[in-house]
């Protein structure tokens, strides 16, 4: 058989299916848990019921989260059962296609049906992540059911066009969560049918809240805490003619915010406003009971004394709005704010020399004239700078953006400031984006940002995580913004696919390097050591593909190499190669066929 006929038997996937398969099983925290004896076990290949299907997983992305559930092992927030007597099966940016159909699913789905993997699950109101609770990648074959295709918002298998290759539909997983951070839907008013807490200051006055408080659209409780004479007048009134509960608690001190939660019959607020000048211990305690999606509005028309202590771990994971005023409308903290990049504007990248950082440099320049005019890049590491200057600066060029990126160990911390005063025409970035999940990146980030400027938490600091910022730049005429977000949703998997196909995005472009399966073990402990300056993608069905970055293909792999892009980068040419030259030609079914 020609290598042309094994690639189209391939993706019609009409090939017999093999009787075992091999596996990636992550029994515990740490390496060692990962397969047996460094390896990937083989199973019988997964039989399949009548609302099933089989499907064959062709391309599967390595991502930082995967490392994040090796390193803490059964205390990860996402794995619900004991892994000892059923491991984890890592990889949630994956790419399949369909090779078994139960008798019910037959109107649906269809041998040789492609699709991306919607990672984040919700079934009958559960979060059951592919690659944490459910099986991910990391396998050859795998059976999917109702928690995937039967979901809360549909199915969450997305389908693909013939033109779009494995890797790049597997990167649009990835893709999605950071297309997602710059999508994010906030409130504009208090959540209709919610729990709304209003916290007032001794020296607050000449407060009112009407929008959001009215026949259209209301709170279902609210609850007042030293609330100001004046609003607490009128919402009574309001409360009263509206059918809305209310509450006054009187004064309480910070320690003991959670009986305002306990008076309305929650454990959160949707809403938390805080009028007037309030001390650190307020700000912190009061965060602490604003609900997941939930928002915190800071109100005074006075400066809050000093400093305050955020939880940006919760802006990240829970997507909270931190919005504020300083104005007597309340309902003015929840302003709208521009999430997405401005023309002419720049977007600071930090610690965006790694796989996740290429993402939205590369993002950036493709946006073109309607983009940023500049980006800068800033890494702790030079040779990792020179890769985004060789794979980035020709697509800078082609739409002229400038590209600038800067060594941070090379400058003071005063001439860095210069230097960045230098090319923000000393405005500071418009849009500053975290890729180092450390706190003191996001306090000194924080500073830089220009007027209306918005700080993306874009690298995953866990709840809890405080940075003590002057918030007084949330609600005064700066009017700054801190945003984050984690995973995304299938409206935003839809919209890169959509980008992906229209030419307006090539997720491809951010691989850096390929493995077969039986690499995928030595892929993620490279990419621990920070190894690879973008993503690793895993060919689960290409029989012994060693792990190869681009610049090594030249060398192991010239004719792949003669396909790649200028930088290099990756391109479904050079995929198609990769293929000819690593699908199993035999019959043998231990060997996927």
């Amino acid at each position: 058989m020609s290598d042309d006929d094994i690639l189209k038997r391939y993706r019609q996937g009409t090939d017999p299916l093999p009787a075992t398969h091999k596996v990636w099983p992550l029994y515990g925290a740490g390496f060692e848990n990962l397969g047996r004896e460094g390896q990937p076990i083989e199973v019988p290949l997964p039989s399949y019921g009548p609302d099933e299907i089989l499907v064959r997983h062709d391309a599967v992305g390595l991502c930082f989260s995967d490392l994040k559930v090796i390193k803490a092992g059964q205390s990860h927030p996402r794995i619900i059962d004991d892994m000892r007597t059923k491991p984890v099966v890592l990889g949630h940016e994956i790419a399949l296609t369909v090779v078994g159909v139960g008798e019910n699913r037959r109107n649906a789905f269809h041998v040789g049906d492609r699709f991306v993997v919607q990672a984040d699950v919700i079934y009958k109101g559960r979060g059951l992540a592919v690659g944490y609770a459910l099986p991910g990648g990391l396998q050859q074959y795998n059976v999917m059911g109702k928690e995937i295709l039967d979901g809360d918002e549909g199915c969450y298998l997305l389908p693909l066009q013939p033109q779009q290759g494995y890797a790049e539909a597997a990167l649009a997983e990835p893709w999605a969560c950071v297309e997602a951070s710059y999508a994010i839907e906030y409130r504009r008013a208090p959540k209709a049918g919610g729990a709304l807490w209003i916290v007032g200051a001794p020296s607050a006055s000449r407060y009112f809240l009407d929008e959001g408080f009215n026949a259209q659209s209301h709170p279902r409780v609210v609850v007042l805490t030293q609330a100001p004479a004046d609003i607490a007048a009128s919402l009574r009134s309001r409360a009263a003619q509206l059918g809305v509960t209310l509450v006054e608690t009187g004064d309480l001190a910070p320690e003991a915010y959670a009986q305002a939660a306990a008076a309305a019959g929650v454990s959160a607020f949707d809403d938390v406003i805080l009028v007037g000048p309030h001390r650190p211990a307020s700000v912190s305690a009061a965060m602490a009971l604003v609900a997941a999606s939930g928002a915190f509005i800071i109100a005074s028309a006075e400066p809050l004394p000093e400093p305050a202590p955020v939880d940006v771990g919760r802006l990240h994971y829970d997507r909270i709005l931190l919005g504020g005023t300083s104005g007597p409308d309340l309902a003015a903290g929840y302003r709208a704010f521009e999430r997405e990049l401005k023309p002419g504007s720049v977007l600071w990248a930090i610690g965006g020399a790694g796989p996740m950082g290429h993402m939205h440099i590369q993002r950036a320049l493709q946006m073109g004239p309607r983009g940023p005019r500049r980006v800068v890049v800033s890494d702790l590491l030079a040779d990792r700078l020179a890769v985004v200057e060789r794979k980035f600066g020709p697509l800078a060029r082609r739409n002229n953006v400038d590209l600038v990126c800067l060594a941070e160990p090379a400058f003071t911390p005063e001439a860095f400031q210069a230097k960045m005063a230098e090319l923000t025409d000393g405005r500071g970035p418009d849009y500053i984006v975290v890729l180092a999940p450390v706190p003191a990146v996001v306090a000194r980030a924080y500073t830089f940002l220009a007027p209306g400027g918005v700080l993306n938490v874009f690298a995953g600091l866990n709840r809890g995580t405080l940075v003590t910022l002057d918030i007084n730049a949330v609600r005064d005429e700066r009017q700054l913004r801190i945003i984050g977000s984690s995973g995304s949703m299938i409206a935003d998997l839809r919209r890169v696919l959509s980008k992906s196909l229209d030419g307006s995005l090539s997720p491809e472009q951010t691989l850096a390097a390929v493995t077969g399966l039986e690499g995928a073990r030595q892929g993620l402990e490279g990419m621990a050591a920070q190894r690879f300056p973008g993503k690793v993608v895993v060919y689960p069905q290409a029989v012994n593909l060693p792990l190869t970055t681009l610049d090594e293909m030249r060398d192991r792999m010239p004719r792949v190499a003669a396909k790649l892009g200028e930088g290099p980068v990756w391109t479904n040419e050079a995929e198609e190669e990769l293929l000819r030259e690593y699908l199993p030609r035999g019959a043998d079914p231990c060997q996927g066929h």
